[in-house]
């Protein structure tokens, strides 16, 4: 079967260069951030935990793949090993007496534990498809919130905008420092834009790897069970 490790190299490579490219551009991400530093901080933390989980995707197939290797080598000790959680269905088919692959399951027996494992495998990432959505919810609603505000702020201004002065130094001077208040909030909707849509960017790369590293695994593992099973039911040999 397929090593998973292949796919944790290619992810964490895709990160590293992605805090590469944030490094050189940091004077401008940083002020980007603390245009609104507390909704942008709550944008950053589900990207990591999105991260975490994809991450969790590929780790939890080694525990997987060692119980294969241990179950194919047909000694004992499989109890000594953590419980698999995606091959559940199939470990309680089989047990410390089966021998490498002397074993045999029907067609639908077969059939039952493909599914029951693609569907674990399928519940595991519509977490991470979750917090990728989530991510561009958060910056849609970032950019929303700012533009309400910047809306509110223009109004005040021109409100309060009073052209029967005189001195029109003094009218400019009022408008000018009315404007700062609408333009933070164009830096709030424009902040959380970037970094929702970056993060949700990022995290569906990793889900993409973390999924072809599950696929393989269950090809592989598909290939193995059908190999040894009775896909056509043999028809004892008269005794006479």
């Amino acid at each position: 079967m397929s090593n998973p490790k292949h796919t944790l190299f290619w992810m964490t490579l895709f990160l590293v260069v992605v805090v590469v490219v944030c490094a050189l551009i940091h004077k401008p991400l940083q002020a980007a951030f603390m245009a609104n530093w507390v909704f942008n901080l709550l944008i950053v933390c589900v990207l990591l935990v999105g991260i975490a989980i994809t991450y969790r995707q590929v780790f939890v197939l080694f525990p997987e793949l060692r119980w294969i290797a241990q179950f194919r080598t047909g000694n004992a000790g499989l109890s000594v090993l953590q419980e698999p959680r995606l091959l559940k269905p199939l470990a309680r088919q089989l047990d410390d007496d089966s021998k490498r692959d002397r074993f045999s399951l029907s067609t639908m027996s077969l059939r039952t534990v493909l599914d029951g494992i693609h569907s674990r495998m399928d519940e595991q990432r519509e977490i991470t498809r979750y917090f990728i959505s989530l991510l561009i919810f958060l910056g849609l609603l970032g950019t929303f919130w700012g533009l309400l505000g910047t809306i509110n702020s223009v109004g005040a201004v021109i409100v309060n905008l009073d052209m029967s002065q005189e001195d029109f130094g003094k009218v400019f001077a009022g408008l000018q420092s009315g404007l700062l208040e609408p333009l933070e909030g164009m830096g709030t909707a424009f902040s959380s834009s970037l970094l929702g849509l970056g993060g949700s960017l990022v995290l569906g790369f990793l889900d993409i790897q973390a999924g072809h590293a599950q696929n393989r695994f269950y090809d592989g593992l598909e290939e193995w069970l059908t190999g040894v099973t009775n896909l056509v039911d043999r028809v004892d040999d008269d005794p006479r």
